[in-house]
């Protein structure tokens, strides 16, 4: 097989790369901007971080957000987690077809027509538009994304295992618990990670079920970026680009050496 990468794959990777990340990079630069047009360098200065963390709309709309992602991310992991194993343990039952299509139909469906859907379901329920309304829509849309993930897993976990345990008298539910959910656990834990980054993320359902004091961080940038971009915007999103980039190199330092450890166990089994 041949391995050299031609000139052109080579350019490609490049002009794809860079046309990904000069952008954020130029945002980060920018945001140390002394001057308050985003175009115009005037020399390095932090005033804007400063301006951040004194803007209180901004802080209440990062509060808002998290707490949204929070909570939306926990509860769409755990019926994420059991519509995976319904699907995957229970073949046959009236309506699968239709719990199958329904659970995973946010993955397909414009975000704009499940946003105008949901908020016609809180008006014919003559339920007012608050932080509650926003994490019953961003648990409804990320739960398929968990059930996804955490299906994949269960196709391949031996029951065996778990038939094991209850011959050793564990009831189905307790082997389950510690058996079944510590093997999928990476799955489980990347569906919640999933989730809680799409809640995150999310501007468009956000911005048809929020009401007054549920403004969302994605929602209070977009409002301020209509009336033009300035560093404190810029200040704002590479302090969530830092964070992000943190997260994600935690993750694969933690799975490294996961990764390890399990080589190192299955080297030993092997000379024992």
């Amino acid at each position: 097989m041949n391995r050299h990468w031609s000139g052109f794959n080579i350019v490609s990777v490049v002009v794809g790369f860079a046309f990904l990340y000069i952008p954020i990079l130029l945002l980060i630069i920018y945001s140390f901007n002394e001057s308050r047009l985003v175009t115009v360098w005037a020399g390095f200065s932090t005033r804007w971080y400063g301006e951040m963390l004194r803007n209180q709309a901004l802080l209440d709309a990062a509060w808002v957000t998290l707490r949204v992602a929070l909570v939306s991310a926990t509860a769409a992991t755990l019926l994420g987690t059991l519509a995976a194993v319904v699907l995957v343990r229970v073949t046959r039952f009236r309506g699968r077809l239709l719990f199958s299509g329904m659970v995973f139909a946010p993955l397909v469906m414009p975000e704009v027509i499940t946003g105008l859907s949901l908020l016609l379901l809180f008006i014919a329920m003559n339920l007012d538009r608050t932080i509650f309304t926003v994490m019953l829509a961003h648990t409804t849309f990320s739960m398929c994304f968990v059930a996804v993930v955490v299906q994949s897993r269960l196709v391949t976990f031996d029951r065996s295992l778990e038939e094991a345990a209850q011959d050793l008298g564990c009831t189905p539910l307790k082997a389950f618990l510690t058996v079944t959910l510590p093997v999928i656990a990476p799955a489980v834990i990347a569906g919640w990670m999933l989730a809680f980054t799409l809640s995150l993320d999310d501007l468009v359902i956000a911005s048809f079920t929020s009401g007054s004091g549920a403004t969302t961080l994605p929602m209070r940038i977009y409002s301020q970026v209509r009336l033009g971009v300035t560093p404190e915007i810029n200040a704002v999103c590479t302090v969530l680009i830092a964070l992000v980039t943190t997260a994600v190199i935690i993750a694969s330092v933690i799975n490294k050496r996961s990764m390890v450890q399990r080589e190192r166990a299955e080297q030993l089994a092997r000379a024992g």
